[in-house]
C-alpha cells in the first residue's frame, strides 16, 4: 500500500512544525509521488540543499514507498512573508 497525502502531511507537521505546508499527490492517487511546499523556522540559516535533506530525513520511513518527492518550496517564515507580499502586490497592481 502506498503512502497517503495525509501521512506525508502529518509526518512533516510533527517533525518540522511548519507554519505553511501543502502536500500535493502527483501520482494520481497511488501515493508514490508527491510535491511539497513547506515553510518552517527550522530552515532558518540553512541552505536549500540542507532544507531538502531535512524534509527527506523527516520522511525517511515514507520514502521507502515514495518514488518521487518534489520539494517545490522550502522557505523560512521570513522568505514566505516576502513572497506573499510580492505576490499580493502583483495582484493589486
Amino acid at each position: 500500500m502506498g503512502v497517503t497525502k495525509e501521512q506525508v502531511h502529518s509526518t512533516l507537521t510533527s517533525k518540522l512544525s511548519p507554519i505553511h505546508l501543502e502536500v500535493i499527490d502527483t501520482s494520481g492517487g497511488c501515493g508514490a509521488s508527491f510535491a511539497v511546499e513547506i515553510v518552517s523556522e527550522q530552515f532558518e540559516g540553512k541552505r536549500l540543499l540542507e532544507r531538502h535533506r531535512l524534509v527527506n530525513g523527516a520522511l525517511a520511513e515514507e520514502m521507502k514507498d515514495i518514488h518521487a518527492l518534489s520539494i517545490k518550496k522550502a522557505l523560512t517564515p521570513e522568505q514566505w512573508k516576502q513572497q506573499q507580499e510580492s505576490e499580493n502586490s502583483k495582484t493589486a497592481a
